[in-house]
């Protein structure tokens, strides 16, 4: 055949013939069936196809005379004149050898897979597009359910037309491709059965801060255009990549999306696929399980791999999965360069902070990073995007592709649907916007008019607040900036911000707490939790019901959510040491978790009160304390994250340790076990005093220097009566910080402070390096400073 190649006779030498989504296809259809990559089968018409047909219609010059003096920023100008040569290209004769190849080629693949008018997919593929640079997402169209040769013979001339959609046109122009020397080619694939089953997105790249080392998916039920297009706000997974190339499943977090429509086939030839509502049931529950997320996973790899040894360097990559309704199988569809966070400088960044909050207007999926103020532009249909005024914040139900030559010049996006995979948010990242999608609200809390502030600065969240906020950007180039011999470790409370601190130079995290993931995560009481048939507050019960109906059991949930928090930090920063502190909430903290009041004593001085070791081998606490094993076991051995270490706080006496420990073990935690390393908070001035008999019993220590303060000069850090007392730099608690680490130096145990002192006082962190310290876990935005410090002291000892 002369302008048809089928996808094993291609591969990414032929992005010329077919345009890189094309040329893609039959690069994995060769290479990497083998390894286990699934990808249905199909061909493509070639450029020399595309450039016959024009030919044969007399086109080329009647294109070009069209495209001569184009304004593109002139909206009418430009609708005008892609409308004008979309009726020319699709209305257009199909030249008679070119369509007995595609009809033969069809009937072909037809039989291969044994069905008449075989149902495939035509979808576009540009002979300039899916470049390192460049994503051209979503410029040209993609049609679903195709049956017959008729129908297919269509589809083409329409794809050929799509070339030059509005949008198409306009990012050509804007990245230099000059219209007549970009082909189009159509890509022919057999359809996977995803409309009874899911599709979607993944990338192996996190999207938002560019950490390689995760695998980000995004999954609805139908066929996948509906996450593509953002139409539907869908579930979210990371997998981690180093330690499932060991052979462990390590599903760091899951997020369930609301997936409130779906699109399926109908018999329509006209209309071949249509959207339907999803049943309630199905929207409270994953549409992929944690083994099918690791298939998926285990498939980006691959193909990352492969195409970053065609690249000579790591290559990330934005790939399209289906999975067959009818077979259960997971099938790639399309896959191409991720063209944002892998172009990124690793050395030099800019972090975005709020000086001021307030309560959000809406809240969704953060895009970017970044924080943005303007004046919002509401826009419900396509037909008034040309109201909006350059740096509006452009709020719509969802961007559709064709808007990309207005969003350009929007301060911000918010958009009620779609998820972080979406084209709103790919053009978002690639304009450098911040963007908030899936918000489901939008457009009915804010008004036109009203002035707003953008943040998608504070983690996976993306808050609009009203007003102009106050915030902050700094430049952070740190390219040559040496490692101190004393190690500088991070105190991390989000999950959601642990892969964006993962880029500031550091030597792991001293202190990740768990009761931050049961606050913020959870919200529960485990005790309710674990006495949920029991429970006789109704109410109490139809609300935790309702937040744990995605799960397994209440118990589940919860196992799950601390599971999915530490696996997100210790991920971040592997294969550094991450240090978890087991829960240390004090009994007035726990009694405002859902379900709280029921459990928890009242206590005048719950400071001082049942708190930390004392809670784990209790009778009141001892079943929810198992959970938190349990998770923790998960997390290092069936996520393989082993970089975890646990510490033990407000520990009284060495044989309260004693009795934790033997809890732990019970729960399958050993300390020396797979490397387990178990350390006590050395917050309490007995463990300073009887400092031998606590290291008999742990690894080493981790100082509180915040409750030490406290218990040493008889301050409560909580009452502003006596706070001018508290004072980290006072004698006595300097005296107490160097017995504690001087008693680890002369056992060879590890000793580190994780409390606020060395954040908070650089005089503080120098006397710790003089002393020998072995770490200083740090607030994240002390760190860089610090170690500036660290450096000069080393340097003088």
């Amino acid at each position: 055949m002369r302008y048809i190649r089928f996808f094993n006779q291609l591969h990414m030498g032929d992005v010329a013939s077919v345009g890189g989504k094309n040329a893609s296809l039959g690069e994995m259809y060769q290479q990497l069936t083998d390894k286990g990559v699934k990808v249905p089968n199909g061909f493509a018409t070639t450029a020399d196809g595309y450039w016959h047909y024009l030919e044969h219609n007399n086109l080329k010059q009647a294109i070009a005379d069209t495209l001569n003096g184009l304004d593109k920023e002139d909206l009418s100008d430009l609708a005008e004149c892609g409308a004008k040569i979309r009726d020319m290209l699709a209305h257009a004769t199909m030249p008679p050898d070119f369509q007995e190849e595609i009809l033969a080629a069809y009937k072909q693949l037809s039989t291969e897979y044994q069905q008449d008018y075989l149902a495939v997919a035509v979808r576009s593929s540009a002979t300039a597009e899916d470049l390192p640079d460049a994503s051209f997402a979503g410029q040209q169209e993609t049609y679903l359910n195709i049956r017959g040769g008729a129908g297919l013979v269509e589809s083409v001339k329409w794809v050929f037309a799509s070339l030059f959609t509005n949008r198409a046109i306009s990012y050509r122009v804007d990245k230099g491709f000059d219209h007549m020397k970009v082909a189009l080619s159509a890509g022919i694939q057999k359809m996977v059965r995803s409309d009874l089953a899911s599709a979607g997105v993944m990338f192996s790249i996190d999207t938002e801060t560019g950490f390689r080392d995760a695998v980000f998916i995004t999954a609805a039920y139908g066929l996948g255009e509906n996450v593509v297009q953002g139409a539907v706000s869908p579930d979210e997974a990371y997998v981690f990549k180093p330690t499932l190339k060991q052979g462990f499943k390590p599903v760091l977090s899951r997020h369930l999306g609301e997936k409130a429509i779906k699109m399926i086939y109908s018999d329509s030839l006209k209309q071949p696929t249509k959207n339907v509502a999803v049943p309630l049931r199905d929207r409270k529950r994953y549409c992929l399980t944690q083994e099918e997320l690791v298939t998926l996973a285990g498939y980006a790899v691959t193909i990352e791999d492969h195409y970053s040894a065609l690249a000579g360097k790591t290559r990330p990559m934005d790939i399209e999965w289906a999975k067959d309704g009818i077979t259960g199988e997971l099938f790639i569809v399309q896959a191409r360069p991720e063209t944002v966070f892998s172009q990124r400088s690793l050395t030099s960044f800019e972090t975005y902070a709020l000086k001021e909050r307030d309560k959000p207007l809406v809240t969704g999926k953060s895009v970017g990073g970044k924080i943005a103020t303007g004046v919002a532009r509401v826009i419900k249909d396509v037909s008034q995007i040309h109201e909006l005024a350059p740096s509006e914040v452009l709020v719509t139900d969802m961007t559709d592709p064709d808007w990309e030559p207005i969003m350009k010049t929007a301060a911000a996006i918010v958009t009620n649907r779609g998820g972080r995979t979406c084209h709103a948010a790919i053009i978002s990242r690639e304009l450098g916007l911040p963007a908030v999608v899936g918000s489901e609200n939008a457009t009915s809390e804010i008004k036109t008019g009203q002035m707003v502030t953008v943040s998608c600065a504070e983690g996976e969240t993306g808050y609009v607040y009203d007003g102009s906020l106050d915030f902050t950007v700094e430049h952070i180039d740190v390219g040559d900036l040496q490692r101190p011999k004393t190690q500088v470790m991070m105190n991390v409370a989000s999950p959601d911000q642990a892969f964006s601190f993962s880029f500031i130079p550091n030597d792991g995290v001293g202190l990740a707490r768990l009761e931050f993931i049961i606050s913020n995560s959870i919200g529960i009481h485990p005790n309710a939790l674990l006495q949920f048939n029991n429970l006789q507050d109704q109410a109490l019960k139809h609300e935790i019901g309702l937040r744990t109906e995605a799960y397994a059991s209440p118990v589940d949930f919860y196992v799950q959510k601390l599971v999915e928090g530490v696996s997100m930090i210790a991920a971040a920063f592997y294969p550094k040491k991450v240090v978890f502190r087991m829960s240390d909430f004090k009994s007035n903290e726990y009694a405002n978790l859902l379900g709280g009041q029921y459990f928890e004593p009242k206590e005048d001085n719950p400071m001082l009160g049942f708190r930390g070791a004392s809670r784990y081998y209790s009778d009141a606490f001892r079943d929810a304390f198992a959970l938190e094993c349990q998770a923790m076991r998960i997390v290092r051995e069936t996520k393989g994250l082993t970089n975890v270490a646990l510490m033990i706080p407000f520990t009284r006496t060495p044989e309260e340790g004693k009795k934790v420990l033997l809890e732990m073990e019970r729960h399958g935690l050993k300390r020396g076990e797979l490397g387990l390393e178990i350390y006590v908070m050395c917050e309490i001035p007995a463990n300073v005093i009887a400092a031998d008999s606590f290291l008999d019993v742990f690894d080493g220590f981790s100082i509180g220097s915040n409750d030490l303060t406290q218990l040493v000069l008889g301050v409560d850090r909580d009452s502003e009566l006596v706070a001018h007392n508290f004072d980290e730099r006072q004698a006595p608690v300097l005296t107490m910080l160097s017995m504690a680490i001087q008693a680890c130096k002369r056992r060879d145990k590890y000793v580190g402070i994780c409390g606020q002192a060395p954040s908070g006082y650089p005089e503080i962190a120098e006397f710790l390096v003089r002393e020998g310290i072995d770490s200083i876990s740090l607030s994240p935005d002390c760190v860089i400073e610090t170690t500036k410090r660290i450096l000069e002291v080393e340097a003088s000892l």
